[in-house]
């Protein structure tokens, strides 16, 4: 998938520990786990808000893209 998740390089950056990050933004472990390594299919926007608030960052600073020309194909999942 062209959209990556970017979080690790911030936490890192910010010298702080994923389990504190969860803890600040009021996620479990696992769900922040689930986040950075991109198996979600889905964010709330008042969870990546809470992010950004502890992380001092913008939502583009969470994630990636590489463009792909095979985005532009219709999705197969009906539901997007």
């Amino acid at each position: 998938m062209p959209v990556r998740v970017t979080l690790d390089a911030l936490i890192v950056a910010r010298g702080l520990k994923a389990r504190d990050l969860a803890a600040e933004i009021g996620l479990s472990e696992t769900q922040l786990s689930l986040f950075r390594s991109g198996k979600v299919k889905g964010i709330r926007f008042s969870t990546l808000a809470r992010m950004c608030a502890a992380l001092g960052c913008r939502p583009g600073d969470l994630l990636d893209y590489d463009s792909d020309p095979a985005d532009l194909n219709p999705p197969d999942d009906p539901e997007v």
